[in-house]
């Protein structure tokens, strides 16, 4: 069984970390220019049959998505389950660095919290399994490479996943506009994991009553939130931002 990712960046990163999972690519047929070559060269590096085709073969292929010209046939990726997250933590280096999306329903949006959690070095990123979007071609394409580097764990219960970080001593801090305290007078130099809610409606009231600490990014505009994907870089880079003093 195989899957595809489609789109330059994702593609590219998948040739350059993974290549052992590209059976085949599809390629625009005429599209010439340099980024397209690079991206062909690489191919050939690793010896991976390329088939020209035309735009609306590729366009069928994707079911009308943006797949910049190049969609790659690939064997799956490893997918993390549940039962994953002990051993992940056990192997642990650091301070445990975790990202929970409590509902992200958005494509676009999953994939560009992947993007900043794999830029941020987020360990894990853990989500429900329902009413969430998974690891679609098209969270993979706007994730850019970051879906096949960060693990991504979807459980069934989020409640007794919460519970089970806690016992490990990770700190539970959740993003809520009207929280008392603001992310930066927060210590988050810790074990933590930063849990963002659904777009719209933020937590869930039960994962809200598992934080340790809520907090809100303080507002200076008229504009009164940002969308999740922003507030979730805002969030993991003060995080970074801490533990980098020294």
């Amino acid at each position: 069984m195989s899957e595809t990712v489609f789109g330059l960046h994702a593609v590219l990163a998948l040739l350059s970390r993974q290549p052992e999972r590209v059976i085949r690519l599809a390629i625009l047929s005429e599209r010439h220019d340099q980024k397209m070559q690079s991206l062909l060269d690489l191919a050939k590096q690793r010896n991976i049959k390329i088939e020209l085709l035309s735009r609306a073969a590729l366009d069928q292929l994707v079911h009308q998505a943006n797949h910049q010209g190049v969609v790659a046939y690939c064997h799956p990726a490893k997918r993390y389950a549940e039962h994953d997250l002990p051993h992940l933590l056990e192997n642990l280096t650091s301070p445990a660095f975790l990202l929970i999306l409590d509902g992200i329903q958005d494509p676009h949006n999953l994939g560009a919290c992947l993007r900043s959690a794999d830029a941020a070095g987020v360990h894990a990123v853990i989500a429900p399994k329902d009413k969430s979007v998974g690891l679609t071609p098209a969270v993979c394409k706007v994730a850019s490479g970051a879906a096949e580097t960060v693990p991504f764990i979807q459980v069934t219960n989020l409640a007794r996943t919460l519970r089970f970080l806690k016992e490990q001593n990770i700190w539970l801090f959740g993003a809520a506009g009207e929280a008392e305290q603001n992310i930066y007078q927060a210590d988050l130099n810790v074990s933590l994991a930063i849990i963002m809610g659904a777009e719209g409606d933020g937590m869930r009231r039960l994962t809200r009553e598992h934080c340790d600490l809520l907090l809100h990014i303080p507002m200076q505009g008229s504009v009164s939130s940002l969308n999740v994907s922003v507030a979730t870089g805002v969030f993991l880079f003060e995080a970074v931002r801490q533990r980098q003093i020294i």
